[in-house]
């Protein structure tokens, strides 16, 4: 623990040991859309989500719970928390199963913060993850880990998505959640329009698209006319898990991509097609080192 503090945090008595208090109920109830939407606030379970939280969102952690064998496992985070001034809690194991039983000794409570479709566009994003109508908690919350991990400027669940602070997709994001912005609470079609507005391609991906991603990325930056060039500022729309993108969300994209598959798998899921079409924005977008130019005929000539 840091140099300083007179006694070690994990040995100071419990202050939160009743497991049917009503500060364990609140925080219990966090696990329900209800209560989320009622106070504003949502669960943030295991270390990895802890440890982003208190590193990149301390301003919306309210609470930190810990129990004494967690706060010596994870010292370090505990100590960021401690350095941070926020209220951190040392926690019984029975009141802490008693909130969470997929948190491995430590949680935090946070505010949610609403981040405005309008805003995110006007900062003039190059890649971004739209997932339409995406309902499993799992799969949204590896999409915008994915989406963070490429280096994609904004994640927007748009249409009846799941709720982005489902604690399923909160620790699916692995604390990615609190490096992407997300945009919930729009429609398929003004996410669309707000983001080709601000200068991006949207391309939809689509089992029976008319575009190869792979043939795009080869002509990245050298796109012949009619053709969607993938280094220009890109908006990916992802489908539902069960049936994907009907054809009214298809037509509103400007075009549809299909991901190829060259052994016996007859799909890919949808976490990992967008994680593939994702990275293939992100490696159009790198720099060129200065004075070379991507073209067909240098493509051809590599092969």
């Amino acid at each position: 623990m840091s140099s300083g503090r007179p006694v070690p945090f994990f040995r100071r008595v419990p202050e939160v040991s009743n497991p049917r208090s009503d500060r364990v109920k609140a925080v219990r109830a966090l696990s329900g859309r209800s209560a989320r939407s009622r106070h504003g606030q949502f669960l943030v379970e295991g270390p990895q989500g802890v440890r982003e939280a208190v590193r990149h969102g301390a301003h919306l952690v309210r609470d930190v719970y810990v129990t004494s064998s967690a706060a010596e496992r994870y010292a370090e985070i505990v100590d960021d928390a401690l350095d941070q001034h926020l209220h951190v809690h040392l926690t019984t194991p029975e009141a802490f199963e008693a909130m969470s039983t997929d948190a491995q000794g430590i949680l935090a409570v946070a505010r949610t913060q609403e981040v405005t479709l309008a805003s995110e566009a006007a900062r003039s994003p190059r890649l971004v993850a739209i997932l339409a109508t995406v309902r499993d908690p799992g799969n949204a919350g590896t999409v915008i880990r994915a989406a963070d991990a490429a280096g994609a400027d904004l994640v927007v669940l748009a249409g009846e998505s799941v709720d982005v602070h489902n604690p399923k997709v909160v620790r699916s994001t692995a604390g990615s959640l609190f490096h992407v912005p997300v945009v919930t609470g729009v429609s398929l079609a003004e996410t669309v329009d707000a983001l080709r507005a601000a200068g991006l391609t949207v391309l939809a991906a689509d089992g029976n698209g008319d575009h190869d991603l792979d043939d795009l990325l080869d002509v990245a930056g050298s796109a012949p006319a009619g053709s969607p060039d993938l280094e220009r500022p890109t908006a990916w729309v992802f489908g539902n898990e069960a049936w994907g993108l009907p054809p009214e969300d298809r037509e509103l994209a400007d075009a549809v991509v299909s991901v190829p598959i060259r052994g016996q798998a007859e799909s890919l899921n949808l976490a990992t097609a967008a994680t593939v079409c994702l990275y293939a924005s992100s490696r159009a977008h790198r720099p060129r080192p200065v004075g070379t130019t991507a073209t067909t005929a240098d493509v051809d000539e590599a092969r």
